[in-house]
């Protein structure tokens, strides 16, 4: 079956319900907001501690803002998107309370703002500890009242459309790539319908499901990034990956594991041994509240030195009652495996979180393909560069959302839907001892990109992780052309094309840069083609 929509987003966290309202609500089409599962859940639902934003003056600026998120990126990233994301963060926030997202406030009426690590000022808005299920209420809501928007749930994308699908050859030197839209998957008649669009955005969010332990959902397997890179779209920082160094240590509970958040630390948390002695003294002066990498880093090293499975965050020296009243979510959680964390030191561990890299943007969150966008933790704006500063994420959503939305109006009446498309060729079966392996074959990538291209890297491991992918890789391809394109091999295909993309990328990297240390390696064959 073929649909026709204006506007087709794919994925539905904060940058696609954002963008999916803006261009709405400019009455200039209909949209499509297509949702791998079900709309409540994305990664913004998960992210626990706020979002990041000048708006107490008297207290903060806008330069403070762009040096604190520098530093953290170790100067990697685009100063024209760190200024972009910084001053249009104000106005990011006015839309999403607009849509009705609710945000604490203090006994004055002002934002009660919090500090997280990296951050040299308070400046974090929050909604208890459960900022993102609150943004995701709120544009919820908004998305299901707007008339033009309409919501698909449980559809999954399979492939960007291109000239390639007209039987062009496409590789990334052809000029003028072009999107016409997306082949998508409907659940109800296991057809793979055919989606034209004049304009196409990506906002599929992040890799966590590439990793054996993540606190992402497991719907992050990296779909927008693969498909976008199949379709020959540049994509940039592959080998940044974001570890969260304070993940709830509970090895029932590792896909995802469950976030505590930044904002503890910010809130007077101290890192400790099990046995009660601090240690972040020997690695940054800022202790508990040095940024990201450096705090994951660090547990990562402790963890090894002492032969321990984890270390411990400790706010039993705080007032019991302020501790259950900011982290209501944290401490029942906690509760519920035994922990009361006004009198026990929460057990954590790093853990993947966040990726840095992705598809490459400009400024307008235009991809290398016209008429495809790519917004949210898909895509790379150069905001991030080598490490994310604790949440700038959710604002960079908003803002590049606007950005894309503005610069697509200003385009779209001049698109036209490309009717000579042809249909997917949905033909063929899988065995149920091929869906066996599948799922074997998921498992392993996570433990391939744990074990060898994790936190701490070395050519040989990388190489190690390489060699396997690579085996995985050629499978997977001749499994897919024969068989029907079903839910389960796309997303062990797509998490396959990241794991490469981002071991390749670890690999080519000429020196110590931003997060990880690496080691060259030559160019793969694999990447040779096209």
């Amino acid at each position: 079956m073929i649909r026709k929509f204006d506007f087709l987003v794919i994925g539905s966290g904060v940058a696609g319900m954002s963008y999916a309202l803006q261009v709405a609500e400019s009455g200039k089409g209909r949209v499509a907001l297509v949702c791998k599962t079900s709309i409540e859940e994305a990664n913004t639902a998960k992210a626990q501690g706020g979002v990041a934003a000048v708006t107490n003056l008297k207290l903060d600026n806008f330069e403070k803002h762009i040096q604190d998120t520098l530093i953290a990126g170790d100067y990697i990233s685009d100063p024209a998107a760190v200024r972009a994301v910084v001053e249009g963060a104000p106005e990011g926030i006015r839309r999403l309370v607009s849509w009705g997202v609710q945000f604490d406030k203090n006994a004055e009426g002002e934002f009660d703002l919090h500090r997280e690590g990296g951050h040299s000022e308070f400046r974090i808005l929050h909604h208890a500890d459960d900022t993102g299920f609150e943004i995701q209420r709120g544009l919820i809501a908004a998305v299901r009242r707007h008339p033009r928007i309409t919501v698909l749930e449980n559809h999954f994308a399979i492939e960007i459309i291109t000239q390639h699908h007209l039987g062009i050859e496409v590789t990334r030197r052809t000029p003028d790539i072009e999107c016409y839209g997306a082949y998508v998957l409907d659940p109800d008649t296991h057809k793979v319908d055919t989606f034209l669009s004049r304009v196409t955005v990506l906002a599929t969010g992040g890799v966590g499901a590439v990793y054996a332990s993540t606190t992402n959902p497991c719907i992050a397997t990296g779909d927008g990034i693969a498909m976008a890179y199949r379709a020959k779209a540049t994509v940039a920082d592959m080998e940044f990956v974001q570890f969260h160094p304070t993940a709830l240590y509970n090895p029932a509970e590792t896909h995802p594991a469950y976030l505590i958040t930044e904002a503890m630390r910010g809130y007077g948390g101290i890192l400790r041994l099990p046995t009660g002695q601090e240690f972040m003294q020997k690695y940054d002066k800022r202790l508990s509240l040095a940024p990201r990498d450096i705090v994951a880093r660090a547990i990562d090293r402790e963890m090894k030195i002492h032969g321990i499975d984890h270390v411990c965050l400790d706010v039993r020296h705080k007032d019991a009652e302020e501790t259950r009243r900011h982290f209501p979510n944290i401490y029942k959680k906690c509760l519920s495996i035994g922990i009361d964390i006004t009198r026990e030191m929460i057990p954590v561990v790093p853990c993947q979180h966040y990726f840095c890299g992705g598809i490459k943007v400009d400024l307008d969150a235009q991809t290398s393909i016209r008429r495809l966008y790519a917004i949210g933790e898909c895509s790379c704006t150069g905001l991030h560069g080598g490490n994310r500063l604790a949440s700038n994420s959710l604002i960079e959503a908003v803002v590049y959302a606007d950005r894309a939305a503005a610069h697509a109006l200003q385009h779209v009446a001049s698109y036209g839907f490309n009717d000579a498309v042809p249909e997917w060729n949905d033909e063929g079966t899988m065995t149920n001892e091929e869906k066996v392996l599948i799922a074997q074959d998921v498992r392993e990538v996570g433990q391939i990109m744990s074990a060898y291209v994790g936190i701490v890297r070395s050519n040989l491991r990388l190489h190690r992780a390489w060699t396997r992918l690579d085996l995985l890789y050629e499978e997977t391809e001749e499994l897919f052309k024969r068989v029907k394109a079903t839910p389960d091999i796309c997303e062990l295909r797509n998490m396959i094309n990241v794991g490469y993309l981002i071991t390749r990328w670890a690999l080519e990297r000429k020196e110590s840069r931003g997060l990880h240390y690496t080691i060259d390696y030559p160019r793969h064959a694999y990447d040779q083609q096209g």
